[in-house]
């Protein structure tokens, strides 16, 4: 961790960079124009801590938040760090049954929600008895101005305090809440300022939830850590996107892979002007593997180099980057900051470079544990301080790391295994392919055949034998998929992974 932000709580952070800089810009909203400095910042945690005392809430207790992004989703959710509560993050696209499982297994006291999210919260309220006792707050009636001296929060949280507890997306099980302590979530947004070099100067633009790690630690967290400012729109928008960045002097932007393939093909279909984003230093790519065919046509095509990154919950997000300058390698999230990496066999023991074993990680980022759930953290949390990924990958000679595959996704084909990313590559690169992914199915002859779902341009008259014939070139027969489904859209979990488990059920 940085010396500078070393031992901190969010409550320190906050602090520091209200007395040194308490006019510096640190939120804008696009749309408003609204602006939120970092004295303003204080004053509205402190307003919320103010509230929260007043209905008897105590530092520890597990306070939800179910809100889309702006403004004043951010004041909660540091509001909440603040004052030493349990942030609890209610994933808005993870389905009513997925958001009361949370509700019930927190133990959630109070959920901030909005207009927009009331009723979800309601009816996956409604879904368990035992969660009816939860009071929705509604953001809009919260009084972020009411005068509220410090000492009306009696609770200052330490570095090893309980932070944020944020669930995983569950798509191979019931989720699991990841407990991560303010010194993880201090450390992963440093991550990302050390990786990335951001400075005071910067501002990014947040377009990923803060619902999931990605949009929370690495932008918001990132910002706070480098005391640089962010752009907060509602969400993310393919026509509004360059527009954001170019009127609000935008320098760097976070995505996901389906984001990246998205601007692109709006680019393609409508154009892209270059002119006011000459300040744009970089944007940065993670929650899943990157195709090398995307990240070459969106370089080409907007002048912006994507930094390939690789981040989970369980370690604050990023664990891995591509350096700012010098080597990048495309088709690797890069090499470790901030944290240790490791490729290991099947003991957990090292492995030479350049040999297939499963990606473990260690460093102040990793997580404190799964809430209630010993069994699951003794399985991936080891004595020595690794954590399991559950991700397969090797690393060259010069520290690089790429991921080949998930433990829990190889296709086993007579045999001999075919890790997925391999095969979404080779349909990535014909460019009316938007989004891919492969799959296995099983099999009498073989135990298990490839197959893979697509989604494509609009207008592309490409066909199923026509990608079944690119992979065969690029592959091989045997590693080729035996079918291709074409859908509209490709199932994705809440973080907007794309769900290779539930494609088996909608094209069986």
């Amino acid at each position: 961790m940085n010396a500078k932000t070393q031992g901190l709580s969010l409550r320190d952070l906050i602090d520091k960079r209200a007395d040194e800089t308490p006019d510096r810009p640190f939120l804008v909203d696009p749309d408003s124009a609204d602006l939120l400095t970092y004295g303003a910042l204080r004053e509205a945690v402190r307003a919320l801590g103010q509230i929260l005392a007043e209905q008897n809430v105590q530092p520890g207790d597990t306070i939800g938040y179910a809100m889309h992004n702006g403004i004043d989703t951010a004041k909660v959710i540091l509001g909440l760090f603040y004052g030493g509560y349990l942030a609890t993050a209610i994933n808005l696209v993870s389905g009513k049954n997925t958001i009361a499982h949370v509700l019930t297994h927190s133990r959630a006291r109070i959920v901030f929600c909005q207009a927009q999210t009331r009723s979800l919260i309601e009816e996956a309220v409604a879904l368990n008895p035992q969660s009816e006792a939860i009071e929705l707050l509604d953001v809009a009636a919260i009084d972020f101005q009411l005068p509220a001296p410090q000492t009306s929060i009696k609770h200052r949280p330490g570095c090893d305090d309980d932070g944020l507890l944020m669930y995983t997306s569950g798509t191979t099980g019931v989720p699991k809440g990841v407990v991560l302590t303010h010194g993880n979530l201090i450390a992963g947004g440093t991550n990302a300022v050390i990786a990335h070099e951001l400075t005071a100067k910067d501002r990014g633009l947040c377009v990923l939830p803060l619902y999931h790690i990605n949009g929370l630690c690495v932008t918001l967290l990132g910002a706070l850590a480098s005391g640089s400012s962010l752009i907060m729109p509602q969400r993310f928008s393919v026509t509004h996107f360059w527009d954001q960045l170019r009127s609000q002097k935008g320098t760097w932007f976070s995505v996901v892979p389906t984001q990246i393939s998205y601007l692109l093909n709006e680019a393609v279909t409508n154009g892209h002007v270059e002119t006011g984003l000459e300040q744009v230093r970089f944007g940065r790519s993670a929650s899943a593997p990157l195709s090398p065919d995307v990240q070459q046509a969106f370089e080409r095509m907007f002048q912006v180099p994507i930094i390939e990154t690789m981040g989970l919950t369980e370690t604050a997000a990023q664990i891995l980057s591509n350096p700012m300058h010098g080597t990048r390698k495309i088709g690797s999230p890069g090499i470790a900051y901030g944290n240790d990496i490791m490729v290991a066999d099947g003991d957990q023991r090292e492995l030479p470079r350049c040999t297939e074993g499963e990606v473990l990680v260690r460093g102040p980022n990793v997580m404190k544990g799964y809430l209630r759930n010993h069994e699951a953290t003794q399985a991936c949390l080891l004595p020595s301080g690794w954590l399991r990924t559950g991700d397969l990958g090797r690393m060259d000679a010069d520290g690089f790391v790429f991921i080949t595959g998930r433990l829990k996704e190889l296709i086993i084909k007579g045999g001999e295994n075919i890790a997925p990313r391999e095969v979404d590559e080779a349909l990535y690169s014909h460019p009316d392919v938007i989004e891919a992914a492969a799959f296995g199915r099983a099999c009498p002859q073989y135990g298990q055949r490839v197959e893979a779902g697509v989604k494509l341009r609009d207008g592309s008259s490409l066909e199923p034998t026509d990608l079944i014939a690119l992979c065969q070139e690029r592959l091989g027969k045997f590693k080729a998929p035996d079918s291709i489904h074409v859908l509209p859209e490709l199932p994705k979990g809440p973080s907007g992974k794309i769900q290779r488990t539930r494609l088996q059920d909608l094209t069986a």
